[in-house]
């Protein structure tokens, strides 16, 4: 079984779009009163407000005259908005992200419906208070007999509403096998480039459209925040954006999915983007390239068609290392798209040199697992005891001083 998630637009009516107005601005507002509960607590009281309390709090706001908005709309996105809260300070304790921030109105918002709170009925969704079902532009048909557990709503900074139908589908989606196995080097020039030499384009949606934004981000520069014109022109600019992710996107997910139906084993490098955009020389190339998003779609479809994703080592050197005969040459700048290795002659372009390496290394962390930096090949259990060593002498060392 897998959970999957399928995304349509859907084009409200206005007495529908009134009320999931205000279920966004209810959802946002609870989100953002619970935060700021939760922060004043920490920062006077040095306590912690768990979900339970911003739960009995919000039963309190519901009875206070001047929010007495909040019945007006389903309780239940008002819930589950808590129970984001607290997962988003789930991750930020855990160290996977940063401090929770406030919602804002400009950036759309979200709710989320579970089955209380909706009914799914010949093919169609009643939201809660809802008479009508929504008008959902049905682009592709859920699998046979699945029915949607949670709903979720959008309206992102465009004006576009969209709706999320999370399924359990039952199906058994493993493709058939195939003997074929690639390894992938992660480029700009080349968004990616295969160990069978093959390189595929860089589509560059931000440079295709950045003087048509830059014009729209410049008119809105001049607007007075606030007024209609400044709203309009803001409009204009998250339309702007709204193609290039979307156009981002539709590449990426037709790539993945040709690489994951084409290959049985596919190796890419574990890089670090959150690091890599830190340099502001390429950081704007490198987040239009997405490789971040690439390798998350090629992960979870490999999990679901049956197919085998291997990420290797980050500070594996695999273009300054030979192909052919595994000398590793010292420098090698981003300038130099080919080289000549001095030890065998050898005459290789840098990005393909490169996805072979990978391949070859993906393939023993595979079969033997074992590293693939120079300085550590034997498994990873005995470079572990290995780790162990050092710190156990300096911490004698330290005791007999």
């Amino acid at each position: 079984m897998v959970e999957k998630a399928y995304k349509f637009r859907f084009y409200p009516t206005q007495s529908q779009e009134n009320l999931l107005r205000r279920t966004l601005g209810c959802v946002r507002l609870i989100y953002n009163k619970a935060l700021d509960a939760r922060t004043q607590t920490w920062y006077e009281q040095k306590q912690r407000v768990s979900y339970k309390q911003t739960s009995a709090m919000l039963t309190n706001w519901k009875k206070q005259e001047d929010l007495d908005f909040l019945t007006e709309v389903s309780s239940v996105p008002l819930q589950q908005s808590l129970r984001h809260l607290q997962t988003a300070f789930t991750n930020f304790f855990s160290g996977r992200a940063k401090y929770p921030n406030f919602k804002k109105k400009r950036n759309g918002g979200s709710a989320e419906f579970t089955k209380s709170a909706f009914k799914w009925k010949d093919g169609q969704i009643y939201l809660a208070k809802c008479a009508e079902p929504l008008a959902i532009r049905w682009s592709r048909q859920l699998p046979p007999g699945c029915i949607p557990s949670t709903i979720t709503v959008k309206l992102d900074p465009s004006g576009r509403w969209s709706v999320s139908l999370r399924v359990n589908d039952t199906r058994n989606l493993s493709l058939k096998p195939v003997k074929k196995q690639v390894g992938i080097d992660l480029g700009i020039s080349s968004l990616l480039t295969t160990s069978d030499g093959e390189k595929f384009a860089n589509p560059k949606n931000h440079y295709k459209l950045y003087k048509k934004l830059r014009l729209a981000q410049k008119s809105l520069s001049r607007k007075t925040k606030g007024s209609n014109n400044y709203h309009k022109a803001r409009i204009k600019v998250a339309r702007i954006h709204a193609k290039i992710k979307d156009s981002r996107l539709d590449y990426t997910h037709k790539l993945t999915t040709q690489l994951i139906r084409e290959n049985q084993t596919i190796v890419v490098e574990d890089l670090a983007v959150k690091n890599m955009v830190k340099n502001h020389k390429l950081a704007k190339a490198i987040s239009d390239a997405n490789w971040g998003e690439l390798v998350r779609q090629l992960e979870y479809k490999a999990d679901w068609y049956g197919r085998e994703l291997i990420k290797i080592d980050r500070y594996f050197p695999s273009s300054k290392r030979c192909s052919n005969c595994g000398h590793i040459v010292e420098k090698l700048p981003l300038s130099v798209r080919e080289w000549e290795c001095p030890e065998c002659d050898s005459r290789h372009d840098r990005d393909i040199n490169a996805s072979i390496n990978i391949l070859a290394a993906g393939l023993a962390v595979s079969v033997c697992g074992a590293t693939v930096r120079p300085e550590e090949s034997k498994s990873r259990k005995a470079g572990a005891k290995k780790q162990k060593a050092p710190n156990s002498d300096v911490r004698e060392s330290r005791a007999v001083s």
